[in-house]
C-alpha cells in the first residue's frame, strides 16, 4: 500500500540528513583547500586525460563507456553521438533524452567544414500568445507552467541523430542503438546523483502515475542509491526506432501516445499534435564565430544565445590583458562580470529564433564591442543604470522590449573526438530537471516552452523570445568549437540553464589567456554576473572574492553552481581530455 506524499519529504529530509554526514569528511578537505590565498582551479577529483586516438567526455560513466566502445569498434564521432545520446536519455533522464532537443556542432574532418544542426524543440501549431498567461492576463508562476502537458514543445532529439547518423555515420543505424537498448533491458543502479534529483523533484514527479512508478518505490519514497532499474518500454521504442528510423517516433504509435499524454495531463493539458510531430524538421545552419586572439570560438546560432552571448563576452574583454593579470586578479572579475552583464542585456532585448525575428546584424561587430567596451573603464562594478542593451549595426527599425523568460538548468553536455579528425560538440536537454514530469514509452518529455517569454509584449513593444506557432524558444546553450588556422583544438560546452553562458567563456578565458590544461579550466571555481547579482560558487577559492566585489560595488551571493562542463583539447601530441568534478562523468581515450 502506498503511503501519504507527505512521506516523501519526511524520507527525502531523512536521507538528505544521512547524506550530510556522508559527506562531511570531504567538505572538510575541500575548505582546508580552499583557504589557500591563491585562487587556483579548484579541488580536482579528476586528473587530465591523455590519449593517442580518440576520446569521449560526457556526464555520467555509462555514456562515456558506451562512446569509447562504439569508437574501438570502428564507429566514427557521430555514431558514438547517437550511442550516447540514447544511453544518457536512460541513465541521466532527468536531464536530456528522446523526448527532448540538441544543439550539434560538428567538424567534418574530410571536408574539413565546420556546421552545426539544430534539433531545438517548436511550439505546437496551436500555440497562442497567451497561453502562459492566467485568466487575469498574469504569468502563470514558473512550475504551474512547467508540470504537464502545457509547456511540451515538438521534440527534436531522435531527427537530429537520425538524419545525422543517415549523414555522416559508419556504423549501422541498429548497431548504434544496441548498448542502450541492452542496457535498458539488463538495468542500470541509481547513482548518488540522480537519487538526489529524484528526492528533490518527489513532489512533482508523485503526481503522475508513470513517474511515480518509475522513479518512486513501493512506498512511494525516492528510488535509493543502487536500486536496480530496467526499463523495457525505453528498450522497445529503441528498437522501433532502430528499424523504422524516425518515422517509428514522429508518427505512428509512439506519436500517438505522446499526442495523448500530453493533450490529456491532468490539471494541466498541452496542445502538441499528431501534425506537430509528422512536419518536425532539423535545420542545418552556418556556426556563429568568433575571433578571440587567435583562436576562432565556434557554435550554435539562433535560436541558441550561446555563441552570440559568448562571443560578446569575449570581444567585450577582449581589449584588456586578462593573461597577465591572471585568474586570482579582482580586475579580472570586474571585467569578466561586467562584460556579461552587458552582454546579457543585448541577450534579452534582441536574441530569439530569427527564423521568426529579425535580428541586428551586428552583435558581433569589432567597432559596436569596443564602444560598448569603454563602458568597463573604471574601477568599480557598473551601476544598474550603466548596463543596458547596445545598439548594434542593423538595418530595420528595433521595436523590442526586454525579455523576462526564465531558464534553469538541467541539460547535459558531451564532446567526441574520434580517429579521423571528426568532431562533435553537442549540447542536448529536456529543460528543468525531469522535464514536463510526462513519460512515455520509457523517456520523459521536455518543458521546453517555458524557455519563451511567458509575457509575449510589454508597452506594448514585442518580446522577441514571445511564443509563436512552430518557433524555437531562445536557448542558451552553447556547444563550442574552437578553431586555430581552420582545424579543430578545443571542443567544450556544459549544462546550466543561462549560466552556460558565463560557465564556457571563464573556461575558454581559462584555457586561453590563463594556459590552463582543459582538465583545470573546466575545473576553475565559477564567478557568474548575467543579471546584477555576482554568483560565487560555494565550497570554492572563489569565495575570496566576496568581500573585494561587494566593496567595488557588485551584489554577491554565495551559492552552488552546479555545471557540467566536459571537453577535450586537439593537440600535436594528442587528445587531451577533461570532465567535471561537479558532475559524475568520465574522460575516456586511448
Amino acid at each position: 500500500m502506498r503511503i501519504s506524499i507527505k512521506s516523501i519529504f519526511m524520507t527525502a529530509f531523512l536521507v538528505s540528513a544521512v547524506c550530510i554526514f556522508c559527506i562531511l569528511p570531504s567538505i572538510a578537505q575541500d575548505v582546508a583547500d580552499n583557504v589557500a590565498p591563491e585562487f587556483s582551479s579548484g579541488v580536482s577529483k579528476k586528473s587530465l586525460v591523455k590519449a593517442g586516438r580518440h576520446m569521449v567526455s560526457t556526464a555520467n560513466p555509462h555514456a562515456s563507456k558506451t562512446g569509447m566502445e562504439i569508437l574501438k569498434r570502428g564507429g566514427n564521432a557521430i555514431d558514438a553521438m547517437v550511442a550516447i545520446q540514447t544511453v544518457l536519455g536512460l541513465v541521466e533522464p532527468q536531464s536530456s533524452g528522446l523526448g527532448g532537443g540538441a544543439f550539434l556542432v560538428y567538424f567534418d574532418a574530410e571536408r574539413e567544414k565546420l556546421t552545426t544542426y539544430d534539433g531545438r524543440e517548436t511550439a505546437p501549431a496551436k500555440a497562442t500568445p497567451d497561453m502562459f498567461l492566467d485568466d487575469n492576463g498574469q504569468p502563470l508562476g514558473f512550475f504551474d507552467a512547467v508540470v504537464g502537458g502545457r509547456s511540451v514543445g515538438t521534440p527534436g532529439t531522435v531527427k537530429l541523430l537520425y538524419e545525422t547518423h543517415k549523414k555522416y555515420g559508419k556504423l549501422d543505424w541498429k548497431e548504434v542503438l544496441q548498448p542502450a537498448i541492452e542496457l535498458a533491458e539488463n538495468g542500470f543502479k541509481v547513482s548518488p546523483r540522480l537519487h538526489a534529483l529524484i528526492t528533490r523533484s518527489a513532489e512533482s514527479l508523485y503526481q503522475y502515475e508513470t513517474t511515480r512508478n518509475y522513479f518512486l518505490s513501493e512506498e512511494s519514497v525516492p528510488l535509493f542509491v543502487g536500486t536496480l532499474i530496467k526499463n523495457q518500454p525505453y528498450s522497445d521504442t529503441l528498437k522501433a526506432i532502430a528499424s523504422g528510423g524516425a518515422d517509428a517516433f514522429y508518427k505512428g504509435d509512439i506519436a500517438k501516445r505522446i499526442v495523448e499524454t500530453v493533450q490529456n495531463a491532468k490539471g494541466n493539458p498541452g496542445r502538441l499534435s499528431l501534425e506537430d510531430l509528422a512536419n518536425y524538421e532539423i535545420k542545418q545552419r552556418e556556426p556563429v564565430c568568433y575571433r578571440y586572439r587567435d583562436h576562432n570560438v565556434c557554435g550554435m546560432g539562433p535560436p541558441s544565445s550561446g555563441a552570440l552571448t559568448v562571443g560578446q563576452i569575449l570581444g567585450l574583454v577582449e581589449a584588456y590583458d586578462l593573461g597577465s593579470y591572471g585568474a586570482g586578479s579582482l580586475e579580472s572579475w570586474r571585467i569578466i562580470g561586467d562584460a556579461t552583464r552587458l552582454a546579457f542585456a543585448d541577450r534579452g532585448l534582441y536574441m530569439a529564433d530569427n527564423d521568426f525575428v529579425k535580428m541586428p546584424k551586428g552583435l558581433l561587430n569589432r567597432t559596436y564591442l569596443w564602444e560598448r567596451t569603454q563602458t568597463l573603464i573604471g574601477e568599480k562594478a557598473l551601476t544598474a543604470d550603466e548596463v543596458f542593451p547596445g545598439k548594434p549595426p542593423f538595418d530595420h527599425a528595433m521595436l523590442f522590449a526586454p525579455d523576462q523568460s526564465l531558464e534553469l538548468p538541467s541539460t547535459s553536455h558531451f564532446s567526441i573526438v574520434d580517429a579521423e579528425g571528426n568532431v562533435v560538440s553537442m549540447t542536448t536537454t529536456i529543460e528543468n530537471g525531469f522535464g514536463s514530469r510526462l513519460m512515455v514509452d520509457g523517456f520523459l518529455l521536455n518543458n521546453e516552452l517555458t524557455d519563451f517569454s511567458f509575457v509575449p509584449e510589454v508597452d506594448g513593444k514585442p518580446v522577441a523570445n514571445a511564443i509563436e506557432p512552430g518557433k524555437r524558444p531562445r536557448s542558451s546553450m552553447a556547444p563550442t568549437i574552437v578553431l586555430k588556422d581552420g582545424k579543430p583544438v578545443l571542443a567544450v560546452g556544459s549544462p546550466g540553464g543561462s549560466r552556460i553562458i558565463p560557465y564556457v567563456a571563464k573556461t575558454l578565458i581559462a584555457w586561453l589567456d590563463w594556459e590552463m590544461d582543459i582538465q583545470q579550466a573546466i575545473e576553475l571555481p565559477h564567478l557568474a554576473n548575467r543579471f546584477g547579482t555576482y554568483d560565487l560558487e560555494k565550497g570554492t577559492s572563489a569565495e575570496k572574492f566576496a568581500e573585494p566585489l561587494e566593496k567595488l560595488g557588485f551584489t554577491v551571493n554565495i551559492r552552488d553552481l552546479n555545471s557540467g562542463l566536459h571537453g577535450i583539447e586537439i593537440t600535436p601530441e594528442g587528445l587531451e581530455g577533461g570532465a567535471d568534478t561537479r558532475r559524475e562523468g568520465l574522460a575516456i581515450g586511448e
